[in-house]
């Protein structure tokens, strides 16, 4: 794949993302439209699949919907609501200490910018952007372990960490890419590009991948 290939491929990506379920936090962006439900919910799914972080975030948002609802539930109850999500006892832990971050920090607002997200409790740089995406509608290139292992597999680029895909893909993805990139890459890694095993006969980019493009086509039956 090259940069010319860009809007071809984010075409085919669009009409995969229409055909599948949405990641979990572009479902809690749409449905509750509220930046800080997003930011719980992202810190929340990091490390976790989706469905365990789905039926987290209704169990805590039943009892939770701002920060001051938050400060008052007690770490325990927090723990159990959360719980089996990806290093739950952290998480609770950060998110206890959201409330007073954001008043001491940003008098009780969330921030919109990356590098001001990235000063709360539990928050790097892909949560942050995702929160900057989904929670405020603003530009933002989040890179998690999909975006990352496919824009590699494509020969888009060719990176190390994340944090290289991410700064790589902001000097060569036009901005208009940028808020549904992930959400797509996502949806896509979770079907179609899987880390193991990966469905290169049947992928609808196949023919703009350094990796796929390798692959026998499967024959017909």
């Amino acid at each position: 794949m090259t940069i010319a290939d860009i809007p071809v491929v984010h075409r085919a990506l669009a009409r995969a993302f229409a055909a599948s379920q949405a990641p979990i936090i572009d479902l809690v962006a749409a449905q509750t439209h509220d930046p800080f439900l997003v930011l719980v919910g992202t810190i929340l799914s990091a490390r976790t699949k989706d469905q365990t972080t789905a039926a987290a975030c209704t169990r805590l948002f039943q009892k939770i919907r701002t920060p001051t609802e938050l400060r008052q539930l007690p770490l325990a109850e927090l723990q159990r609501l959360i719980y089996p999500v990806g290093f739950y006892q952290t998480k609770a832990r950060h998110l206890q200490q959201l409330p007073a971050v954001l008043d001491e920090k940003f008098g009780g607002r969330i921030p919109q910018t990356v590098e001001e997200l990235c000063e709360l409790p539990g928050v790097g740089r892909k949560t942050a952007n995702l929160v900057v995406v989904l929670g405020f509608d603003r530009p933002g290139i989040c890179v998690d372990v999909h975006v990352h292992r496919i824009c590699n597999r494509l020969g888009l680029l060719q990176t190390r960490t994340p944090l290289e895909t991410e700064m790589t893909l902001r000097q060569i993805l036009p901005p208009r890419y940028w808020k549904t990139w992930n959400s797509y890459l996502v949806a896509f890694g979770q079907t179609q590009c899987r880390p193991v095993r990966p469905h290169c006969p049947t992928c609808p980019l196949r023919r703009h991948c350094a990796t796929g493009s390798k692959t026998p086509p499967r024959a017909d039956k």
